[in-house]
């Protein structure tokens, strides 16, 4: 090759290789896009306005609605904390999942979790917000479970403090001005002096956080714990610094609090997509909105004040779908079709399936999690669907559910109890019990609920209460 030849050569080299570069970042982005995951903490599935909410408004959440997609028919992997988030990070149901319930457990080194998994595709991995299922010390962490970084509340006891003495940085205690008398020993209790509000800094250091990471592929796991209550502050219990458009109502206190935390949550949401917008990724980020479970009684707040249910039965710790169904909804400018409704039946524990199919990598084999991206893209005859959903409940006696195409069937307790049976269908209420009309569709749920209630030491099924002697 002459050296004429070779110097007309080499810059046309370069230019290839810098189109294939090119090409090749227009394909990660085309392919790995951010993934922006927010679980607040007992929202219902009628308190947003885009499902049906009249009385509180949340403009900004009913924005990413009409800009990407609703889900009428998708479930919480619980019907209480912890074990809803082990649902959510691991992909597997409550009858295998390693945590099924309220405690002070820790996810384990072995556990493959959606963190781990985009870490190990090259994503940076952020959590703000409320984990529940790893404690100081043990190697349930979020840090030691795949993520970068993490600030907020490592226990579910101190996340019911809204303004606690402390919050955690990865594994570190960092101090608040906050003074609380007679503080428990997982932090909670109620302020005496109230200063810093942590749904404020965990908001803050979230968005901080996409600030410095934003140019390259990132998880963030965004689980705020608004509007949960305080519970250890009786009727005292929804703390917010103040109650927004809502102050003057003629309510009572705890609605009033639990209207202005909706709000704050509104507002934040807003400034997250504003972001997004200013750092020029909004095309190319995914924002998944949902709730670990239904709306609460607590704090002096009922949930039928704004009927927080809709028109579902049941409130949080019922496996009645009040307990269980929650809001989704799903925006990604230029993929999802602005103002779509779907009816897919998913659940949290999806999200590991979905990830996996965003990222371009393979998801776990032993998984209860099907990717909706098919639905997302407007691909529903390409959308594999769940044979069934199965969740189980420590709590109230006990419980079993099923949701298996439009029969939702219940057993109270667990394993020896009565089934009940209802045609979601045309009884969203579940109102009408039709198992007596139904053995074939009783014969499957059982047969389900056998298959899927693998046991544990740990949570072990409750025995039948004995009938007292009249």
């Amino acid at each position: 090759m002459t050296k004429k030849r070779l110097t007309t050569l080499i810059p046309a080299l370069c230019a290839l290789t810098s189109l294939a570069l090119s090409t090749t970042k227009s394909l990660a982005d085309e392919t790995q896009p951010n993934i922006v995951f927010i679980m607040v903490d007992d929202l219902g599935y009628g308190d947003l306005g885009s499902y049906g909410q009249k009385t509180v408004k949340t403009p900004h959440l009913d924005k990413i609605a009409a800009e990407g997609m609703r889900f009428t028919q998708f479930y919480a992997g619980s019907t209480v904390c912890a074990p809803s988030r082990c649902v959510l990070m691991t992909g597997k149901n409550l009858g295998r999942a390693f945590i099924r319930g309220n405690g002070k457990d820790n996810l384990r080194p072995s556990d493959m979790t959606v963190a781990k998994l985009l870490k190990s595709a090259g994503y940076a991995t952020g959590q703000f917000g409320k984990w529940g299922i790893g404690h100081e010390g043990s190697a349930g962490i979020p840090t030691k479970q795949g993520f970068d970084e993490f600030y907020g509340y490592l226990d579910q006891h101190h996340a019911h403090n809204f303004y606690p003495t402390f919050l955690i940085h990865n594994g570190k205690r960092v101090k608040l001005r906050n003074i609380v008398p007679n503080e428990g020993r997982f932090g909670q209790g109620v302020a005496s002096k109230k200063v810093d509000y942590s749904h404020d800094l965990i908001m803050d250091r979230a968005l901080k956080w996409v600030d410095s990471v934003h140019k390259k592929p990132f998880f963030l796991y965004l689980s705020l714990t608004i509007p949960h209550a305080n519970n250890e502050a009786g009727r005292k219990g929804m703390e917010v610094p103040d109650l927004g458009p809502y102050a003057d109502k003629n309510w009572p206190e705890p609605a009033k609090g639990f209207a202005g935390m909706i709000h704050r949550l509104d507002r934040d949401m807003g400034r997250l997509m504003a972001r997004l917008k200013t750092h020029g990724i909004d095309n190319r980020t995914i924002v998944m909105f949902t709730s670990d479970n239904g709306p609460h009684n607590e704090g002096g707040h009922k949930a039928a004040t704004f009927d927080s249910n809709g028109p579902l039965r049941g409130t949080k710790r019922d496996l009645y779908d009040g307990g269980i169904r929650v809001p989704m909804l799903v925006r990604w400018p230029g993929k999802i079709k602005p103002g779509t409704t779907n009816d897919h039946i998913g659940y949290s524990g999806d999200l590991m399936a979905t990830a996996a199919h965003l990222a371009g990598v393979k998801p776990p084999a032993d998984i209860d999690s099907i990717s909706f991206v098919p639905t997302l893209m407007g691909y529903n005859d390409k959308q594999k669907q769940h044979k069934y959903l199965y969740w189980e409940f420590y709590e109230w006696g006990s419980a079993q559910a099923i949701r298996m195409g439009k029969w939702k069937v219940i057993r109270k307790p667990m394993m020896t109890g009565k089934i009940q049976v209802f045609d979601v269908s045309k009884d969203i209420g579940e109102k009408n019990n039709i198992a007596n009309q139904h053995p074939e569709i009783v014969a499957k749920a059982l047969a389900a609920m056998k298959e899927s209630h693998v046991p544990s030491k740990r949570w072990r099924v409750p025995k039948p209460r004995k009938k007292r002697k009249k």
